[in-house]
C-alpha cells in the first residue's frame, strides 16, 4: 500500500477505458479490486466518480488510491537470456508505435492451460506494464508469419480498429489441393463453430443459423502444379477463427497440410508438409504517420511445399488483388 496520488491521461491513451488504464500500469490488479475501488469513490477522474468502463480523454486527472502491493514475481514466468533473444529475431519492423514480428509455424500467439509458451509471454523481453506492446490480432498457431502489435495505448488502439473496421488489407499464401475453378472471386459462406475444446471445429452454417458468423474471403489463384496443387493468394475480410482453412476446405480445395480441415485426397497430398497457410503480407495505416506495408519471408514449413511442387516465391504479384482494393 502507498500513498493518494494523481495521476495524468496520455495524449496517446486518449479514448482508453478506465479499467484498462488500471491494468496496464498494475497488471496485479483485478477487474474486482478495481471495481471496489471505482464503486466506493476511491478512484476519480477529475475530482468526480467514475465506472470502471468510463472513456478517458488526454489531459484529465486520476485519483490513484493507495493500491496493493504486486507480489513478487515468479521465476518460471521471467524470460532468460535465451528467451529475449528469440523474441528481438523475430521482429520485422519496428518504431515508437509499432511492432511486426515474423510470427513462426508452431507458436501459439496467447497462452492457455496447455500451452506456457506463446507470443504473449515473449512481449515481456519488451517490459511491462506501459511498456508492453500489446496484441491487436491473432494467427492461428500452425499459420506463420505477419503479427502485428501496438506499442502505446493510443497506437494498439488505431490498429486494432483497422482491423475491426476492415480497413486492413491481410494477403495470406497457401498450398491447396487440386485446381480451383475459377481462378479468382470471393466466397460469401457463413460459418458456425461445432464439437468442444480441441475437437471443435468452423464449418459451413445455415444462413437462418441464429449462431452463424458471417464470413467472406477473396482468392487469386497464383500458380499451379498441374492439376494436384495450386498456389493461391486468400483476403480474408472477416476474421472468423479458421476462416481461410474452413473455406479452402468448403470449396473443395482444402489446404495442404492441415490435419483439421482435409479430404482424403489432401491428407494423402500432403504426405511429410506441415500446415501450408502463411500470413504473407499486410497494409494497413499507420497510427500517425503514412502507411505500413509489411511482409513476412517464408516459413520453413511453406519453403518445404513450394520446393516439393517447384513453386518459386518470386513469381508472384505482391498485390494480386490489386492496389485500391475495399
Amino acid at each position: 500500500m502507498g500513498d493518494v496520488r494523481t495521476l495524468y491521461v496520455d495524449a496517446g491513451e486518449d479514448g482508453v477505458r478506465l479499467d484498462r488504464w488500471f491494468k496496464r500500469r498494475w497488471p496485479h490488479l483485478n477487474h474486482i479490486q478495481i471495481q471496489k475501488l471505482a464503486r466506493s469513490g476511491q478512484i476519480r477522474v477529475d475530482g468526480g466518480r467514475a465506472k470502471p468502463d468510463t472513456r478517458l480523454a488526454a489531459g484529465a486527472q486520476i485519483r490513484v488510491p493507495p493500491l496493493p502491493e504486486a507480489p513478487p514475481p515468479r521465476d518460471k514466468d521471467s524470460l532468460d537470456p535465451r528467451e529475449i533473444a528469440f523474441a528481438k529475431s523475430l521482429v520485422l519492423y519496428e518504431d515508437d508505435e509499432v511492432l511486426a514480428l515474423n510470427k513462426p509455424a508452431g507458436l501459439a500467439v496467447q497462452g492457455g492451460t496447455k500451452t506456457s509458451k506463446h507470443v504473449d509471454r515473449l512481449l515481456s523481453a519488451w517490459g511491462e506494464g506501459l511498456e508492453r506492446p500489446r496484441l491487436v490480432h491473432r494467427l492461428d498457431r500452425d499459420t506463420s508469419g505477419v503479427l502485428v502489435l501496438g506499442k502505446s495505448p493510443g497506437a494498439a488502439a488505431k490498429l486494432a480498429g483497422a482491423f475491426a473496421k476492415r480497413r486492413a488489407q491481410k494477403t495470406y499464401w497457401a498450398l491447396v489441393a487440386g485446381f480451383p475453378k475459377p481462378g479468382r472471386g470471393v466466397l460469401e459462406l457463413p460459418v458456425v463453430k461445432r464439437g468442444v475444446g480441441d475437437r471443435e471445429m468452423v464449418m459451413p452454417a445455415e444462413r437462418d443459423d441464429p449462431r452463424a458468423e458471417a464470413a467472406e474471403t477473396e482468392f487469386v489463384t497464383i500458380s499451379r502444379a498441374g492439376a494436384s496443387a495450386a498456389w493461391m493468394a486468400l483476403w480474408p475480410h472477416t476474421g472468423r477463427t479458421h476462416q481461410l482453412r474452413a473455406h479452402m476446405l468448403a470449396m473443395g480445395h482444402p489446404i495442404l497440410g492441415d490435419p483439421k480441415y482435409q479430404t482424403p485426397a489432401s491428407a494423402e497430398l500432403s504426405l511429410g508438409l506441415k500446415l501450408q497457410l502463411h500470413a504473407r503480407r499486410l497494409v494497413l495505416a499507420h497510427p500517425s504517420r503514412g502507411q505500413l506495408v509489411l511482409e513476412a519471408p517464408l516459413s520453413p514449413e511453406m519453403r518445404a511445399g513450394f520446393k516439393h511442387f517447384g513453386f518459386d516465391e518470386h513469381e508472384a504479384d505482391p498485390e494480386p488483388f490489386g492496389k485500391s482494393r475495399r
